[in-house]
């Protein structure tokens, strides 16, 4: 379980980011936060694998804690973070060797090591391209690249900070099917995201504004209970029908599904 408890975090004091954060998420939920710019959504990411430590408060992984230095090699390698710039993570030159880096870190054996590399590779669809530069692929392969490299550790839990934000509509599925097809592997999947289309297919909602968590609940509950717009959001279009229609047939993702379920009920 990961376990946020009056978490505080400033990078100038004075000026706080996030505000006595507490909430809890249990191993194997899929979980979308949003907020709008300067919401705190990039640093929350940061504080859950232990790359940022609470100026107040703890964030805690099972038994671990990040304010306690032994504890965070343990935490990153249970705790995976997916930045949205995959540039930001390349440090090899080689498709292969970027995958291979975090589990040297992690001292895997070598026979493992490329075992584990070449899978990772092969579920986001990119093992033709391990002896490729990072830098000549287009930016949906990076960003499966980043992925691999992350899942070829395997952590319990995997952090999508707008990991898919930068990508063309065709890469952007993609993504969102490989945190669906993780999921289903029982990994616990964390999406951080601005796009209110993409939240319809997780679990629960973590909603920021200003640095406090003022939602935390389905995503039905959300559209319900919420007046998105006034924390800089837009209600996805499936929202916007099942609210114009006034529909009691159940919220989906896919406004045809909502269109067959009322079918079914008349």
């Amino acid at each position: 379980m990961l376990a946020f408890d009056q978490v505080d975090y400033y990078y100038r004091r004075g000026k706080p980011v996030l505000r006595q954060l507490s909430f809890k998420i249990r191993q194997g939920e899929f979980i979308s936060i949003i907020g709008g710019n300067g919401s705190g959504k990039s640093t929350l990411a940061k504080l859950m694998n232990g790359l940022l430590q609470p100026r107040g408060g703890q964030v805690r992984l099972g038994l671990l804690n990040t304010r306690n230095p032994d504890d965070l090699g343990k935490i990153r390698e249970r705790a995976g973070l997916v930045f949205q710039n995959p540039d930001d993570q390349f440090i090899t030159t080689s498709v292969m060797d970027e995958v291979i880096f975090g589990l040297e870190n992690l001292r895997v054996p070598g026979d493992e090591m490329a075992h584990r590399a070449t899978k990772a590779l092969e579920a986001v669809h990119m093992e033709d391209y391990m002896e490729a530069m990072p830098h000549q692929l287009s930016g949906g392969q990076k960003q499966r690249v980043a992925v691999a490299a992350v899942a070829a550790m395997e952590p319990s839990i995997m952090i999508f900070d707008e990991a898919a934000s930068m990508l063309d509509p065709q890469g952007r599925r993609d993504v969102l099917d490989l945190m669906h097809t993780l999921h289903r592997q029982g990994k616990t999947i964390i999406q951080i995201t601005h796009d209110m289309e993409e939240i319809l297919l997780s679990e629960r909602v973590l909603l920021l504004s200003q640095g406090n968590l003022v939602f935390d609940g389905s995503p039905s509950s959300l559209f319900s209970d919420v007046s998105v717009s006034e924390h800089q959001l837009a209600l996805p279009f499936a929202a916007r029908l099942h609210q114009a229609l006034g529909l009691n047939a159940p919220l989906s993702a896919d406004w045809k599904e909502t269109v067959s379920a009322l079918w079914s009920m008349s």
